[in-house]
């Protein structure tokens, strides 16, 4: 099945984002439109997923906030953090959402194996995280939703952004763990190199 790769250069609003992930969902499931994956970096925001508490969003003014349909709970969105939207029609996939997610994870670990950072599952937790000097931190972030069988929203890897902006929020509902980067690891990766790597190994879990 044809995949669309849509890459932007410059931030691309959130409310933009969504309202184009909307149309390209109602347009894969009327079959006028090829699944896609959308990647693009978004101004510094904050979103709500379904599970979000309040009380997580420790300050409430720093950035704008969005309530989002995805799963999960608060994240950061900004500069330096590549956003992968992904819209597909999981009904020829089995309609497995656990697999989905799974291959979600996957994704994200063979894409940060190109760099020779190992990233992992950690049981009860969502994402991917990573060993950082003895100390636990997450790198990639998973939130999904499905509307009749085709996702949207999707997943977010850490490439350079400025992790003080995390401190906004407890990220994902998560008080006693780190959040890092590839730079923060000290690895001098562009977003050209990412999104090549990204491209790659979608083709590699998706087929």
């Amino acid at each position: 099945m044809a995949i669309e790769w849509q890459i932007d250069d410059a931030p691309v609003p959130y409310l933009q984002a969504v309202a184009d992930m909307e149309s390209r969902v109602a347009a894969i499931r009327a079959g006028t439109a090829p699944q896609m994956v959308r990647l693009l970096e978004h101004p510094p925001l904050y979103t709500a997923g379904t599970s979000a508490r309040d009380s997580d969003l420790l300050t409430p003014d720093r950035f704008p906030v969005f309530r989002t349909g995805r799963g999960g709970q608060f994240t950061y969105h900004g500069p330096g953090q590549r956003v992968g939207y992904v819209m597909l029609d999981l009904k020829p996939r089995g309609m497995d959402v656990r697999a989905f997610v799974r291959d979600l994870e996957d994704w994200l670990i063979q894409t940060l194996a190109r760099f020779n950072v190992t990233g992992e599952r950690r049981e009860g937790r969502v994402g991917i995280w990573v060993d950082r000097n003895g100390q636990d931190c997450k790198i990639a972030a998973i939130g999904v939703r499905l509307r009749r069988w085709v996702s949207y929203h999707g997943v977010s890897l850490n490439l350079e952004p400025d992790l003080t902006h995390f401190e906004g929020i407890v990220p994902c509902g998560i008080r006693d763990h780190g959040v890092t980067s590839l730079a923060d690891l000290g690895l001098p990766v562009t977003m050209a190199d990412l999104d090549v790597a990204l491209r790659e190994t979608f083709a590699e879990v998706f087929g």
